[in-house]
């Protein structure tokens, strides 16, 4: 049975080839998709969107130029671009990478002031060599950015006589002159350390706070892959005293202030094969996004110019377990005709966390999970244009079947997380309503066969669809679909060379909004770019 699934796969890829290139293509250039993986692969590419960029004058500063070998920190210094003013419409970091030989996927950061701006991993590379690089919107950073400051970056590595993959990186921003399109936060906070734990002080006038916080499950335990931990009596490697599900949450002085569900992350080394990402990453893999709160209710009371404890944990972590990280940043608008902005938090009402996860054992032992959250808080705040009252819904919901056999040879999971947030706004001028509602899933089986062939068939979505009504009246809106699929295949426990991997994956990326479209697929056979097709 299992040489019938390779040789399927290996058929597969041909007929997938020969649509590709058209029935008018040379058998030659038809060739030039191999029969298996070789030795190098197209190198590391997303379907996502680049960064726009402004047509005007702009500035570069290096952060970081660095080869990172093992885990000590890159520190350096940064210094404002000269003659480039101290507002910029854009501001666009850009990491450029490359390894090449054996190693691992790695996580790493990269901090200006104490301030994170990116949140990364990297792709696992070929024995030839591969480059790669990220691009993110770090506008809403300028006021950090405004001042001389500390950075420091780490992408923790291990090189040996196994691992020789050494992590080459270049970081740049370029400031871009201007105005932005929308204001960004007067200032960028972190959370200071103190004997009552992290604390947060926020200028007296602020009239809008957003904390931002890069919650990662990491650190090669079972706490990268969460979703699949199970709860006795279940028979299964990675344990959980409640099961899978997870939650972010964040408290203000000890009141629960803001809950999410955190994105199901798969680094490149994930899903037990590297195969599935050699060129094409698991959406956000090369830029982890962070999970926002508004934390705007809360305002009132954080505005008395006193250190307030503001805290993030992950529900549902065994005690004592570690492999989450949480680095927080707190973004900070002003009002900038008053010193000080008085206001109250007037309401914070939780449900109580729902959590069901029931094991039924069998030929095919199998956990279903039901679980979901839902937190409202609201708060007014006495500003120069009036009396504004925030009130923000967030309800959370995950649902997902584990199934696996003994020994956990076959090894599946069918799981969908939603996230719906209301953020709405009352005072001066009509009523503004902002609904998010957020999806994540994940679909994949992982088995192993009596001829040792590993095989991993998976397909993961990140959606999003936003909507602003204002008196009624859509305003703004925008709809995000990221869809990854992959199927690969290779012997396991055997020298790289013995491995004859076979492989598919396919990544489409669709954006659309008021001002266009953005459609973009890419596909590849055996670690080949075979096609890269923009549909707007």
């Amino acid at each position: 049975m299992r040489r019938r699934m390779v040789m399927s796969m290996l058929a597969g890829a041909t007929l997938l080839a020969s649509a590709l290139f058209g029935t008018g293509t040379s058998a030659a250039e038809a060739a030039e998709v191999p029969a298996e993986f070789g030795t190098d692969w197209h190198d590391p590419v997303t379907a996502a969107p680049p960064v726009d960029r402004p047509d005007t004058r702009s500035c570069q500063v290096t952060l970081a130029d660095v080869q990172f070998r093992d885990f000590t920190p890159y520190r350096g210094a940064y210094a404002p671009p000269e003659n480039c003013g101290e507002r910029w419409s854009k501001v666009v970091l850009r990491l450029d990478g490359k390894v090449k030989g054996r190693q691992y996927d790695r996580l790493g950061y990269l901090h200006v002031g104490g301030v994170e701006i990116l949140r990364t991993s990297t792709p696992e590379p070929s024995p030839d060599g591969i480059e790669w690089h990220v691009e993110k919107d770090v506008t809403r950073y300028s006021d950090t950015f405004r001042h001389a400051q500390d950075v420091e970056m780490l992408i923790g590595n291990v090189v040996d006589d196994t691992y020789t993959g050494v992590i080459d990186v270049h970081v740049t921003l370029t400031f871009y002159a201007g105005r932005p399109a929308t204001p960004v936060p007067d200032r960028v906070l972190t959370l200071a350390d103190s004997p009552a734990g992290t604390t947060l002080t926020t200028p007296r006038n602020s009239e809008r706070i957003v904390a931002e916080v890069y919650a990662t499950g990491s650190g090669g335990g079972c706490e990268e892959f969460w979703y699949l931990t199970v709860a006795d009596p279940a028979p299964y490697s990675c344990k959980a005293d409640r099961g899978p599900y997870r939650e972010v949450q964040i408290s203000v002085d000890g009141r629960l202030a803001g809950i999410a569900a955190p994105f199901p992350n798969v680094w490149t080394g994930g899903w037990s094969n590297p195969f599935l990402w050699y060129v094409v990453p698991a959406p956000r893999a090369f830029d982890v996004r962070p999970v926002e709160y508004d934390l705007t209710p809360f305002a009132g009371l954080l505005n008395d110019g006193r250190p307030h404890r503001v805290e993030v944990s992950v529900a549902g972590v065994p005690a004592g377990q570690s492999g989450w990280s949480a680095p927080v940043n707190v973004l900070v608008w002003r009002d900038p005709h008053r010193a000080h902005v008085p206001g109250a938090l007037t309401g914070d009402k939780a449900t109580d966390l729902a959590n069901s996860s029931t094991f039924t054992p069998g030929a095919e032992n199998r956990v279903r999970t039901e679980a979901g959250h839902r937190l409202t808080v609201s708060g007014y705040l006495d500003t120069s244009h009036g009396r504004v009252t925030t009130t923000v819904t967030r309800t959370l919901a995950n649902t997902s079947d584990h199934r696996w056999t003994d020994g956990e040879n076959t090894d599946g999971l069918d799981a969908r997380w939603t996230d719906d947030e209301t953020a709405r706004i009352a005072g001066h001028g009509p009523a503004r309503t902002t609904r998010t509602h957020r999806t994540y899933t994940v679909n994949g089986t992982v088995t192993l066969g009596s001829d040792n062939r590993l095989r991993t068939v998976l397909t993961l979505g990140d959606r999003a669809q936003s909507v602003t009504r204002e008196g009624g009246r859509r305003t703004v809106w925008s709809r995000l679909d990221d869809t990854y699929s992959g199927d690969a295949a290779y012997t396991a426990d055997v020298p790289r060379d013995q491995r004859h991997a076979v492989g598919t994956s396919t990544e489409r990326y669709r954006l659309l909004g008021p001002d266009g479209c953005y459609d973009r697929s890419l596909t590849t056979v055996q670690g080949m770019l075979t096609e890269d097709r923009r549909r707007c």
